[in-house]
């Protein structure tokens, strides 16, 4: 039996990226969630209006890796203390959010959460924000996978890579 969760961490492609690997994980999906504009596309949500956050939704075996084990990697590979951009991106597209899926998945988040701020893993007040699931706008074709299928692609090189590396280096016991 499967399980959902659905993460933002600024730009999707980093996020699938460095779950994509992790044990147990069976799919992810890049996407968009959080806003009120119905059926949402890539240059729509870019513009900062319809609300949405790129978020990526992965479908994982909990009896490998439990969602807090995700929300915690999901955590440590973006910066939660920074409010609605990630490095270069800016906007509410670009929040670092968690949307539960289940009333267990809310209070492992927030634990989680309590968890890192009492460790001071960040240095900073974690700012990511726990927000109700809506639907789930899977996008565009060439956002699923797009670290792999385009590895040499300068964003990918300078802002991806490096954020694999880092999972890869820290939590290389996690990964497949």
């Amino acid at each position: 039996m499967t399980e959902q969760a659905i993460f933002a961490g600024g730009c999707f492609w980093c996020t699938e990226a460095v779950l994509k690997d992790v044990r147990g994980v069976e799919k992810i999906e890049s996407g968009y969630i959080g806003g009120q504009v119905p059926n949402p596309d890539y240059r729509s949500v870019c513009t900062g209006d319809t609300g949405h956050a790129e978020a990526v939704r992965v479908t994982f075996d909990p009896n490998v890796v439990s969602y807090a084990d995700l929300l915690r990697l999901f955590m440590v590979t973006h910066d939660p203390t920074s409010l609605n951009r990630q490095g270069a991106d800016v906007g509410t597209q670009y929040r670092s959010a968690v949307f539960p899926l289940t009333p267990q998945q809310e209070q492992e988040t927030k634990a989680v959460f309590e968890e890192l701020g009492q460790q001071g893993v960040f240095g900073k007040p974690i700012v990511t924000s726990i927000e109700p699931a809506t639907t789930f706008y899977v996008a565009e074709d060439y956002h699923q996978d797009y670290y792999a299928n385009n590895p040499n692609q300068g964003y990918c090189m300078a802002v991806i890579a490096p954020k694999v590396a880092k999972l890869r280096a820290h939590y290389g016991e996690m990964l497949r």
